[in-house]
């Protein structure tokens, strides 16, 4: 079984960052994808960034438009990390951060992995 643990959210002002970090237990392979979601109050859930477990067959990381630039999604492997390094954060980045695993071709929603979230709060 895959455990998610988020942590690392917290206030912080505008222009200024954050490093979320999530701890992954169990059988983490080489044909999962893992990725940071964000959703805030009545709006719908966002991919913020994905990236695959394994360096076999993986393009670059993946991140939402909103993001890029100045988000950076990385991982130890070694050590079940993931990690969201977060530059530049503005009110609209304000959300539940939650972590997430699936295996490529699977359903997020149906077949995923999810963390319960840790929140990034943007305010001056």
């Amino acid at each position: 079984q895959v455990q998610l643990v988020e942590s690392g959210g917290c206030l912080v002002h505008p222009w200024g960052s954050l490093r979320l970090s999530c701890a992954a237990s169990g059988n983490i392979g080489s044909s999962h994808i893992m990725a940071w979601f964000r959703q805030a109050p009545g709006k719908e859930r966002e991919l913020v960034a994905d990236i695959a477990w394994s360096d076999k067959n993986a393009g670059p990381p993946y991140y939402a438009d909103s993001v890029k630039g100045r988000f950076t999604i990385s991982r130890d492997n070694a050590n079940n990390m993931i990690y969201l390094d977060m530059n530049n954060l503005q009110l609209e980045d304000t959300a539940l951060y939650t972590c997430a695993a699936t295996k490529r071709g699977n359903s997020w929603t149906a077949q995923g992995h999810w963390g319960l979230g840790t929140q990034v709060t943007v305010s001056s």
